[in-house]
């Protein structure tokens, strides 16, 4: 299959153009750095291509920016799409974003959900828990000197190549579910998760949701899980 992924040079795009090469498949690379600009320039011409990954991440974390960032997106590769007659798109989201209306981040992945829905053909959704790499972002964010403060989220990571496949797999199979969950083995808590990244910082527990609090962003029932747990994928990267 020829298959396009926008955002192919990001942390689950170069995993699932790696996979999807080496599973035969031609892949066509949409970013910035391949002179694709989603956003705002013109609508890429995608004829002869067969499906549509949509792992696109904004580089900013404020509600209205990265709901616009995501909208604009949807909408561009979903009239490409249509305009190629493109039978299949597959958008990367994050559990528990229906479950979260306070964080305006996943609010933002809510909308990104329901303007890929509007816009393009063949929709499946694959909302995945937190990648292991997370601790690492999330102290990269907030640490200060030796200190951090992590917010209580409990969690259940999962490897990136995991979500990748899965998201080939729902780009290439013919049956498939509209909507799908992926998680690791194992809940953790992010300060846990953080303190073992960096031993040297001193975490300190931040505020969190009642939503995320009560377990918004764990597994549920039909979730996928796949994986090594965030112990394992600790001592395998270093």
């Amino acid at each position: 299959m020829r298959i396009a992924i926008a955002g192919a040079t990001g942390l689950v795009g170069r995993s699932l153009a790696s996979r999807a090469r080496q599973s035969g498949h031609t892949v066509v690379e949409l970013s910035r750095s391949s002179g694709v600009d989603l956003r705002s320039g013109p609508v890429p011409d995608l004829t002869g291509v067969d499906a549509v990954i949509d792992v696109t991440n904004s580089s900013s974390m404020e509600q209205h920016e990265a709901t616009t960032f995501f909208t604009s997106v949807a909408e561009t590769l979903g009239r490409a799409a249509t305009a190629a007659g493109i039978r299949r798109t597959v958008v990367l989201s994050i559990i528990g974003v229906d479950r979260t209306p306070e964080d305006g981040y996943f609010v933002a992945k809510l909308a990104h959900e329901h303007a890929v829905s509007e816009h393009a053909p063949g929709v499946r959704i694959l909302r995945a828990a937190q990648f292991h790499d997370f601790a690492d972002q999330m102290l990269g964010w907030v640490r200060d000197g030796s200190t951090a403060t992590i917010p209580d989220w409990p969690v259940q990571p999962v490897d990136v190549d995991e979500v990748a496949r899965l998201l080939l797999e729902l780009a290439t199979r013919e049956e498939g579910s509209e909507l799908s969950e992926v998680a690791g083995p194992r809940p953790e808590r992010l300060p846990d998760m953080v303190a073992r990244v960096d031993p040297s910082v001193a975490v300190t527990d931040g505020p969190v949701s009642d939503a995320i609090a009560g377990g918004a962003l764990l597994a549920g029932p039909g979730t996928t899980i796949a994986g090594d747990g965030f112990a394992d994928w600790l001592a395998r990267s270093r």
